[in-house]
């Protein structure tokens, strides 16, 4: 595999717009050809995707979710440019799917970036720590710190997660490829998630499996 380095990830996110992960794995996969890396981000939609994102979008809808039985509960506001695409069906349906997401997962966070420096330090810490115990050289815990972040977005943050009903793909692509197919720029702005008894002592149950078995009714 090419080296790919930080300035070729850059170079195609300045040309294409595409986020800072899809552009290092669209390189990747092109072995370091940047204009293949750019028809691979066309192909996926996601340069598509990128342009759309920086228009403003205040309309959409705020999807609600409740789990059989009244267990759970999610209220997620997800926005779009116009009230047109807010009614469509496909665009109601990619919402119902991001709140039963959000109850299945139980992401904490929308993005990477809405992680509180705070709770960042402290994870940080622990992760730094955990290695350290384990034994690991001093010069090594620091990539290893970074690595396992890695595994604390995609578990915390909602657009990195995988999506429950395809686990190959993320939310963020999935946010991508409608973007791409609606031609409007939608945006997942905040959710709220509630469970019965949160924060009690109580049996922990596959809320994963309860609520995809529910969609497969």
């Amino acid at each position: 595999m090419s080296n790919i380095t930080a300035a070729m990830v850059k170079e195609l996110r300045e040309t294409t717009g595409a986020g800072m992960l899809d552009c290092k794995k669209a390189l990747e996969e092109a072995a370091g050809d940047l204009n293949k890396a750019k028809d691979i981000l066309r192909e996926k939609g996601l340069a598509a995707a990128a342009k759309k994102a920086g228009r403003i979008a205040t309309e959409g809808v705020v999807e609600s979710y409740i789990h059989a039985g009244g267990r759970i509960g999610v209220l997620v506001e997800i926005n779009c440019e116009t009230d047109f695409v807010a009614k469509t069906e496909q665009f109601k349906e990619f919402a119902r799917n991001i709140a039963m997401q959000i109850a299945a997962a139980n992401p904490r966070y929308v993005r990477r970036e809405d992680v509180p420096q705070e709770d960042l330090d402290h994870e940080r810490e622990v992760l730094r720590n955990q290695a350290l115990n384990e034994g690991k050289p001093e010069k090594i815990v620091e990539k290893m710190v970074e690595g396992r972040l890695n595994k604390f977005y995609e578990e915390y943050c909602l657009l990195e997660q995988p999506f429950i009903k395809n686990p190959d793909q993320t939310i963020s692509q999935l946010l991508n490829e409608k973007i791409s197919q609606i031609g409007e720029n939608i945006s997942i702005r905040r959710f709220v998630r509630y469970e019965l008894g949160e924060g009690l002592e109580k049996k922990q149950d596959d809320f994963v499996a309860e609520v995809m078995a529910q969609v497969k009714q």
